[in-house]
């Protein structure tokens, strides 16, 4: 659609160009829009400014590339946690040609025709494992975030063949594959530093008994200093693993404070963040990190995040070994993680308010 015909729509009508049309933002951005729509516009105090960033520090980066010779690797992958809630590895044995693939086939999915990637909206997809969509939840939304996504739910090898979009079905599914050995590593460590020495089948089911792939596009913005391409939040996974581009724009709160850090893409590299499953398991030892990404005014940027997750069906609270430990009063109640999904997915994104949910008052 070209600009002049564009600008002929009533702001009114842009929600249901992007959302029940699925234009998306990439949309918006696609025909030249030279001035933010309204309902994008972020209230003031949810738009970062220069003023509450910290340059001169970062989080923590982890070379994995002696793991099995050096125990230092896995104590520092627990003051991470603990510290910042978030690290980034390098030299983690996932090759570089599948990260190349997946940044490659994410580009491929959003360049398809609306037409074709509304086949995966909500309304229209015939999975709920499958959701193409825009913002976080629109419709609970006061002000929308400037990011269009695809979320890939995994539950077998056979579905995702059957149910996947071709465009980028095989590169996201060996991403996961290829993810899984890291993943145990990062888990093996950090529940030591719990007093878990032992991932039976029922731990590993607890801490990664779900796993979902989400493909993320902020295309280039106007007035990118208006909004936010994903509001300050912190996940509900156990771990997200995610593989930047080399845009930039992902920052993060440091603890205790008011001021964000910048993580800066470094080639190769893989951002680990604590969510807040593994938050209430460690019974706050571990930390889930608000997390904000901001909008662009020049370049298209992409993401993608693999959030691992307990099974839905688990009742997620602090371990028995970690109030065992330290002879801790627990600070979490049991919930069950859909229970906990689904508060979280009901909402606009608000920080770190999910976790109240779980909280012993």
């Amino acid at each position: 659609m070209p600009t002049t015909a564009f600008s002929s729509i009533n702001f009114s009508d842009i929600t249901d160009f992007v959302v029940n049309e699925g234009h998306g933002v990439k949309g918006l951005s696609d025909v030249g829009l030279k001035t933010l729509p309204k309902q994008y516009i972020q209230p003031l105090t949810e738009r970062i400014t220069t003023s509450t960033i910290i340059v001169d520090d970062s989080i923590p980066i982890i070379d994995m590339s002696n793991w099995d010779n050096d125990s230092k690797i896995g104590e520092n992958i627990c003051d991470a946690a603990e510290k910042w809630g978030f690290f980034q590895i390098i030299n983690h044995e996932i090759p570089l040609e599948v990260l190349d693939n997946v940044k490659a086939a994410t580009y491929r999915f959003f360049k398809q025709s609306a037409e074709e990637k509304n086949k995966h909206s909500k309304d229209n997809s015939c999975t709920n494992n499958v959701r193409y969509g825009t913002s976080f939840t629109p419709q609970a939304e006061k002000a929308l975030e400037w990011k269009d996504y695809l979320s890939l739910f995994y539950a077998s090898d056979e579905e995702a063949a059957d149910l996947w979009p071709s465009a980028c079905r095989d590169e996201a599914l060996d991403f996961l594959r290829n993810s899984d050995i890291v993943i145990k590593k990062l888990l093996k460590a950090l529940m030591k530093g719990l007093n878990v020495n032992e991932i039976d089948q029922t731990k590993e089911s607890l801490l990664m008994g779900s796993k979902r792939i989400n493909l993320n596009y902020y295309p280039k913005c106007p007035n990118p200093e208006l909004t936010v391409g994903v509001g300050r939040h912190s996940d509900v996974s156990t771990l997200t693993i995610l593989l930047q581009d080399n845009i930039g724009g992902l920052y993060v709160k440091k603890l205790d404070s008011d001021a964000w850090v910048h993580v800066p893409p470094i080639d190769g590299a893989i951002v680990i963040n604590v969510g807040d499953a593994l938050q209430i398991m460690s019974n706050g030892k571990y930390k889930s990190i608000e997390h904000r990404v901001i909008a662009n005014g020049n370049n298209n940027r992409i993401s993608v995040p693999i959030f691992v997750n307990p099974n839905p069906n688990h009742l997620i609270g602090p371990l028995q070994e970690v109030i065992e430990k330290n002879g801790e009063k627990p600070i979490y109640k049991q919930v069950l993680y859909s229970d906990y999904v689904k508060h979280f997915f009901r909402k606009a994104h608000d920080g770190k308010e999910t976790i109240d949910f779980a909280q012993i008052n």
